[in-house]
Formats: structure tokens, C-alpha cells, sequence
């Protein structure tokens, strides 16, 4: 893989920000380099809150979803909520589950009698069964078992024929998604729904499109308990807690989850969340549990153990078995059976890892004999569980700094993930070849496909051909904050960092350099061999601890080459304070040397 570091440092008065904002002139520097730049915009992500989040009447439908959606609570209409598989697609039908339920309970309390006889149930797609989404079988069976009233989350965007066939059957549909509107010669091609609220759609007035489903779902929610004025009611302090504590905390684990941009209100809701859960105002038992059975509750929850450890276990129930198993997680009232379903998410997401690890391996060998010379890697694993398609496309895309498919045997044909690069735009690509699946949806850096094998050879060879990446397009470029002397450093100055965070795609962490250091005392640490531990010293004398982690054999090797060769070294870091035995001290994370 190609790989540069530049410097992206931003220009700005940042004595006026320091001064005006009270905060170092780095820090001052950092926000500046995340693309805030106007002093309001400076004020929102250091001090925006709930009430800065963006009106849900500005999504397309919004209002009238909710009031479909409460005329048919009124009336005892049977609901059913149709999500997906992964953490956004759980959270977004609990989000709606628990929402929906409240207000059937207050409506019932107003003397609506079919409120309380209003059956409200969800599915979930099977992953292997039922692909991505909703479908004729869902269909077919919501109306079968009485079911008057559809609402998607995080799916049905893309949904056209299924939906079709929901309306010819006399359902009502709410369709509320995040994904991309599949555009036509007229403009936004719709599924057949009586509300669509998705904020990429073309009329939409959102200001920021880049939320995820649970979120849409959220806002949906949100619409709801306004429309019954909730939130100023005798109900105020239950409908308070219920949205603005349990239901956010679950929109921040989705939108982490579904590595969604940490800007604009994304970053407020994942602050938020985060607040809420390490306050434990979540008020939920599962995900108590889940925290403690990770062994994460003796310490402080943060995007990084969403994404990299709570999601991965949420995500594992619909990789391997039923993300049916989640839900009764986050659903359940009993303490014992909370236990055992985070146990056994636990389990699998373990399962999960020894799997990926064979498939990372399979595609690696493809790549280096087979598919060396393409710039789309289009990569057929046959026995590959097909769930694990997309973590393997991703580990993919960033060893080599491709697009990446990795497709595997299906119940139907074949089936696949991709991960792309930011000079490829992976769903209007999909787009472009439309003719050779048989269904697909995604993002612009992610993408679901399934296809007939006989077309598998043409894809590759039209993907390659039609893809327009030039070498540069497959460099993979990091961001250098800034060049800052290791001596500046200061554990006040690293304190003044939280205010950064949470820390996520859109929103990284600081990362810095320094050049002309001398590594000494260097030796590597940990059972695994995978801790390089040091001190680095600057002309002046300064000296300071660091670390490297990976392959610390090799990284080793390189230190001392350098050394030798230059007698210095320039290197990436980012900064944090180590706690150990009830001491702290500053130390740097080396991300790479140069």
C-alpha cells in the first residue's frame, strides 16, 4: 500500500480563538483542521447540546409519518417494525419499539381503547435467509399474521417491488431509512410508501444529511411525542427521560456503530450518549450488561469501545445467529436473562474474530497472486460466511488502499460487501452496473450487492475498467496536524483534549509530529510481543516516554536503521497521560516514523 503523511495544518488568527474560547492555541488549531472555522460554528462543537440538535420537521415526512403512525395506535392497527441486522438496524427497532410503546400507553390512558389493543411487534431480516432489507416474505407474512401498518428502519429506501406488493395487499407504509435515494431522469426514484422519511432525499430541507437510521428513527419518535405534546404534558418527565436519556444513548451507539461522521449534530448525539451512559441515566439492563460482560464497567465508555467492542458483540447476533438476540438483550426486564444473551453475544462476536481472521488470510492470497494488477479489488471467497463479507472487504481496503467487494456463496447466487476509497464512489459505481445485480444499496465508502455467479467475471472486468482511479486516487493519505515539539506537551494540555471528543470518523484525534528525536532504551513488552517501548530525547535534552504497537519486531528493526543512518527521527504521535498503579505520566503513542 501507497501511504503519504501531509500536513493539513489550516490557517486562522488562533491567538484571537485562544483567547476568545479560553483554550490553547493548539487546541485552537485542532478544531480549525476539523473544518470549524466560523466563531459560531467554534461555540456549537465546544459547548453544543441537546438543544442545538436540528428540528425533525425539517426530514421529508416526518410529520406525516407520525401522524399515520398515531392515527394508528388510535385505531388498534397491528404495527410492524422491520429493521436490519447490524447495531444501526437493532438500535433504530428499539429506538421505535420502545418509543411506539410509550405512546400506545399514553394514548390508552386518554381513553383511546384501540391503543390498547394495538399489536406492535418487529422482525429482522435473516442474514442468510432474507438478505438486506425488507422482502416478499416479510411482506406476505406481516399481513398474514394481521398486520395493518409497515415501518422500516434503516432499510426500505430501495425497497420499490416489495413495498409495491405491501400496498397491493392494503398495508400502510412508513418507510424511514438513511440510505441513498436512487436517482431518475425526473429526480428521486421512491419506493410506493404513504411516508418516506430519508433526509438524502432531493426535497429535503435537513441541514445535515449525513445522520444514521436509528437517528431517522429517533427524530421519528421525536414527531410522535409531539404530536401528542408529551413533552409539555403530565407525561413530560417520563416522555423526558424515556427520549432525551434511554432512546438518545442508543442513537449514539448507532451512530458510532454505523461509523457515521462525528460533525455537526452526529457529534452532540454521541457526546450526549456518551454522558448519559457513563451517568447510568440509560436506564437499560442489556446494555448494562453487555458493558460489564466486556469488561468495560470499571471504566469510562467511549466511541472506541462502541465501535471496537460493544458494536462488534451487537453486530455478531445477526452475523452468525438472529440479531433477534440483541433485541431481547436490550428488551428484557430480567436480570439473569440479561446475563446469559450478553454472554452470548460475547461468544460470537469471538466466533467472529477467528473467522475474519481466516477470511483477511484467504483474500490476502488472492490478492497477492491473482488480483495484483487491479484497481478495484473484486475478490470471490466461496466459503466465506457471508456476514463476515464487509469486515473483510475493510481490512482489505486498508492494507492494500483500494475499493474493495469481497463476494461469497449465497443461498440464492452470490452475495457481498464493499469498502471503498474516497476518490470512488462505490454505490453510483454499483449504480453504473446495476444491469449485473440483482439487488444492492449503500453509501459512497460502503456498498451490499448480491448477483448471479455467471456475471461475477464482468463485474470485476467493468468495475475495473469504468472505475477512473489513477495512481494518486490510491495513496493513502493521513493528516498531520501539526509539527509540535514533544517538549510542549503538557498534561494540562492533553486534559484540554477531552473537550475534542468523542473522537471518530469526522472528528480524529490529534495527530502531531516532531523531527530530530533520538530513540533510546528500546524493548518490547506483552505476552504477544506487540508493545515497543521507549524514551525519546530532543536536541535540548527533553526526554519523554513512548510507545509503538503492531509487529514490534519489525518497527524495532526500523528504529534502529534509523538511527544508524541518521542519527534521528522524525515521528507521528498523538498524546495521552498513563495511569499505572495510581501514577500518571505523560506519554506518546508513536504512529509512525519517517
Amino acid at each position: 500500500m501507497a501511504r503519504e503523511w501531509r500536513i493539513y495544518s489550516k490557517k486562522a488568527d488562533f491567538d484571537r480563538l485562544s483567547e476568545k474560547f479560553g483554550i490553547d492555541r493548539l487546541t485552537a488549531g485542532l478544531i480549525v483542521n476539523r473544518g470549524i472555522s466560523t466563531d459560531e460554528d467554534i461555540e456549537r462543537y465546544l459547548r453544543g447540546g441537546l438543544s442545538d440538535l436540528w428540528d425533525e420537521e425539517l426530514l421529508p415526512d416526518s410529520k406525516k409519518a407520525a401522524e399515520i403512525i398515531v392515527e394508528s395506535l388510535k385505531k388498534g392497527r397491528g404495527i410492524r417494525i422491520v429493521g436490519d441486522y447490524d447495531t444501526d438496524g437493532v438500535c433504530s427497532v428499539y429506538i421505535l419499539m420502545r418509543g411506539l410503546s410509550f405512546a400506545a400507553k399514553v394514548l390508552s390512558d386518554m381513553g383511546y381503547e384501540g391503543a390498547a389493543r394495538a399489536a406492535l411487534d418487529f422482525t429482522v431480516p435473516d442474514r442468510i435467509n432474507d438478505g438486506y432489507g425488507i422482502n416478499r416474505h416479510i411482506i406476505e407474512r406481516a399481513a398474514a399474521d394481521g398486520r395493518e401498518v409497515i415501518i422500516t428502519c434503516d432499510n426500505g429506501i430501495s425497497a420499490r417491488e416489495e413495498l409495491a406488493l405491501a400496498k397491493e395487499k392494503g398495508l400502510i407504509v412508513v418507510v424511514t431509512d438513511h440510505h441513498e435515494v436512487m436517482k431518475g431522469e425526473d429526480g428521486d426514484i421512491l419506493p410506493p410508501a404513504d411516508a418516506v422519511v430519508d433526509p438524502k432525499r432531493a426535497e429535503s430541507a435537513y441541514p445535515f444529511k449525513g445522520i444514521c437510521g436509528a437517528v431517522v428513527a429517533w427524530k421519528v419518535i421525536k414527531a410522535v411525542f409531539d404530536s401528542l405534546s408529551l413533552f409539555s404534558s403530565s407525561y413530560s418527565e417520563e416522555a423526558d427521560k424515556l427520549y432525551f436519556k434511554e432512546l438518545l444513548s442508543f442513537a449514539a451507539i448507532a451512530t458510532v456503530g454505523d461509523v457515521m461522521e462525528l460533525q455537526d449534530e452526529n457529534r452532540i448525539i454521541v457526546k450526549e450518549g456518551l454522558r448519559i451512559i457513563n451517568s447510568g441515566q440509560s436506564g437499560n439492563l442489556g446494555l448494562k450488561k453487555l458493558i460489564e460482560g466486556c469488561g468495560i464497567g470499571d471504566r469510562e465508555t467511549d466511541s472506541y469501545h462502541i465501535g471496537f467492542i460493544l458494536g462488534p458483540c451487537i453486530n455478531a447476533g445477526g452475523r452468525l445467529e438472529t440479531a433477534e438476540t440483541a433485541l431481547r438483550l436490550f428488551l428484557c426486564k430480567a436480570e439473569s436473562e440479561a446475563e446469559i444473551l450478553a454472554e452470548r453475544l460475547i461468544e460470537l462476536n469471538a466466533q467472529r474474530k477467528d473467522m475474519t481472521e481466516q477470511g483477511v488470510k484467504a483474500a490476502e492470497e488472492l490478492v497477492e497472486t491473482e488480483l495484483s494488477e487491479d484497481k478495484v479489488l473484486v475478490i470471490y471467497i466461496p466459503k466465506l460466511h457471508e456476514s463476515l463479507a464487509g469486515i473483510v472487504a475493510g481490512r482489505i481496503r486498508e492494507k492494500y488502499s483500494r475499493p474493495t467487494f469481497v463476494i461469497t456463496d449465497a443461498k440464492e447466487g452470490l452475495k457481498g460487501s464493499g469498502r471503498s476509497v474516497k476518490a470512488y464512489h462505490m454505490f453510483d459505481r454499483l449504480c453504473d452496473v446495476s444491469e449485473l445485480l440483482t439487488k444492492f444499496g449503500g453509501h459512497p465508502m460502503a456498498a451490499g450487492l448480491s448477483l448471479r455467479k455467471e456475471d461475477l467475471g464482468e463485474l470485476r472486468r467493468r468495475l475495473n475498467e469504468s472505475c477512473g482511479l489513477k495512481d494518486e486516487d490510491l495513496i493513502e493519505r493521513s493528516a498531520i496536524d501539526f509539527v509540535i515539539p514533544v517538549s510542549y506537551i503538557s498534561p494540562r494540555l492533553i486534559e484540554e483534549f477531552q473537550i475534542l471528543k468523542p473522537f471518530g470518523q469526522g472528528n480524529p484525534r490529534p495527530v502531531l509530529a516532531d523531527r530530530e528525536l533520538e530513540a533510546r532504551d528500546m524493548r518490547i513488552l506483552g505476552k504477544n510481543k506487540n508493545v515497543l517501548k521507549m524514551r525519546l530525547v530532543d536536541k535540548s535534552g527533553y526526554n519523554i516516554q513512548a510507545v509503538m504497537f503492531g509487529d514490534c519486531e519489525e518497527k524495532e528493526r526500523k528504529l534502529k536503521s534509523l538511527m544508524d543512518e541518521k542519527g534521528s527521527i522524525n515521528i507521528v504521535y498523538y498524546p495521552e497521560i498513563n495511569e499505572y498503579n495510581g501514577r500518571r505520566s505523560l506519554q506518546l503513542t508513536v504512529l509512525d516514523v519517517l
